[in-house]
């Protein structure tokens, strides 16, 4: 019986000397360990570098008929083109009221010259025959005119001049 009792003192002296260095290994006070070191990291990494916002690709400026404006109404992923007095604006960035079941989507690959104008957004104010001439506008008022001009120069300010609106046939003579 010495002897186990010997052996089971032996054993305990060891666990005694091995439990103060081996106590803070367990798993638990492990786990509690990485979890710290991970919230410090993650408090004190630099911030990452800011993304720089997409370039729009550049646009070309080009000469337009009624009939070639026409497909850029924002439908089918076009972008959203309309036009004041010979000039072509893209107003894709304002595709909730220009673009499809936006307020002034009748406008959208139109002249909206005379609408704008007359403060109307009546279908019978845009052309019918996109291959006839380009309304002359002869017949608006001081008034409207001034109220065209207002727009243009609002669009002038929000929106890129994407090219310019000819009557068909003399795209030709302005290239």
């Amino acid at each position: 019986m010495d002897y186990v009792q010997q052996r089971v003192a032996q054993e305990a002296a060891k666990a005694e000397g091995a439990s103060d260095s081996s106590s803070f290994f367990t798993p638990l006070n492990i786990v509690i360990l990485f979890l710290v070191l991970h919230a410090t990291y993650r408090f004190l990494r630099p911030p990452p570098p800011p993304a720089l916002p997409k370039e729009e690709p550049a646009i070309v400026f080009r000469t337009f008929t009624p009939r070639s404006l026409l497909p850029y109404s924002g439908e089918n992923d076009m972008p959203v083109y309309l036009a004041v007095k010979g000039r072509v604006f893209d107003v894709t960035r304002g595709r909730n009221f220009y673009g499809p079941g936006g307020p002034y989507a009748n406008f959208a690959g139109r002249d909206a010259s005379r609408g704008l104008a007359k403060g109307s957004f009546d279908e019978d104010m845009l052309t019918k025959d996109l291959d006839g001439p380009l309304d002359t506008l002869t017949d608006l008022t001081k008034d409207e005119l001034e109220a065209m001009a207002g727009w243009e120069e609002r669009f002038m300010e929000k929106y890129l001049v994407v090219g310019k609106l000819v009557a068909v046939g003399e795209e030709e003579k302005e290239e």
